[in-house]
């Protein structure tokens, strides 16, 4: 692995796309070029300081989870291989390397589609003003991290600018429709179940995740990162104890630290400290060891 972190990318012979929290995505005409730097975001703010190997890690972890449920559903892959890059990208290979992989061209369902199995982060605090999430009333007297009776489809609103919004499914539906919700449902939660299954044989609970689906035509793919420490909350299971909070192998970790200082959650972010983000990227570079046993 690269020991410099990249934070951006600028491939002037290429058309631009678009500019991500993390991802810089280039378009070739046909498919699309997506590349994972070390960018990290908390609070829907990019941080100035970037965390070495997180792109390599979103791109394998992704790449794992991707191969792993293409029986549940078809995602939007082609190649990860730079060999097999069209010839315009090789000059860019030890960049690519690791970190990018070539991708359909899909019309992105506008909808965070979150599956909770434990009761943490916004679900908490929504479950503790209201015993609800999204509108699915829980049990009485869940404590934080809790585990829930079953997985919950928990959707939210994807904005280019500023936060997601939780919805209810009612919602989703009144939008997109009732099939098309139905079915990001189920496949949301079988992905969900399937990935929670693997991670467990592991020693790792996965208490929460979102995934991404887009319109291939008219059938429904799986696209962007699934299941990394950027859209899941990966918890160690000999130090799970409910109650509180718990330790982490995602960004819960930085976020955690932010909390700690005077800072609104607006752009300009802190630098964070090189404490910090070497602990981050011990906690990334963990999941790769845990689930694809890579040294």
């Amino acid at each position: 692995m690269k020991q410099e972190p990249l934070r951006l990318t600028d491939f002037k012979d290429i058309d631009f796309f678009k500019r991500g929290k993390v991802r810089d995505v280039y378009d070739l005409k046909d498919k699309l070029l997506i590349v994972s730097t070390d960018r990290i975001s908390c609070f829907d703010v990019v941080l100035p300081t970037c965390i070495p190997h997180k792109g390599e890690v979103l791109t394998k972890l992704s790449l794992f989870w991707f191969e792993l449920t293409k029986d549940i559903v078809p995602n939007h892959l082609i190649s990860a291989d730079v060999n097999e890059y069209p010839q315009q990208l090789l000059k860019y290979k030890d960049v690519l390397k690791n970190r990018s992989m070539l991708v359909k061209k899909a019309k992105s369902i506008p909808v965070e589609c979150i599956v909770r199995g434990y009761l943490s982060g916004s679900g908490w605090k929504e479950y503790q003003k209201s015993q609800t999430i999204c509108g699915i009333k829980l049990p009485v007297g869940l404590r934080e991290s809790d585990k829930l009776p079953e997985p919950i489809f928990t959707p939210s609103t994807k904005e280019d600018m500023g936060h997601d919004i939780n919805v209810t499914q009612e919602y989703v539906a009144k939008e997109l429709g009732m099939d098309i919700t139905e079915k990001l449902k189920k496949l949301s939660l079988a992905i969900y179940k399937k990935a929670s299954n693997f991670a467990e044989g592991h020693g790792v609970i996965i208490a929460d995740t979102k995934f991404e689906f887009g319109l291939s035509g008219n059938k429904i793919i799986l696209i962007d990162e699934i299941l990394t420490p950027d859209s899941s909350r990966f918890w160690p299971m000999d130090g799970y104890r409910p109650g509180g909070s718990q330790m982490s192998f995602d960004k819960q970790f930085v976020r955690d630290y932010l909390e700690t200082l005077d800072w609104d959650k607006t752009p300009p972010a802190p630098e964070l400290p090189q404490e910090i983000v070497t602990q981050t990227s011990e906690k990334y570079l963990k999941m790769i060891e845990l689930f694809l046993k890579q040294d």
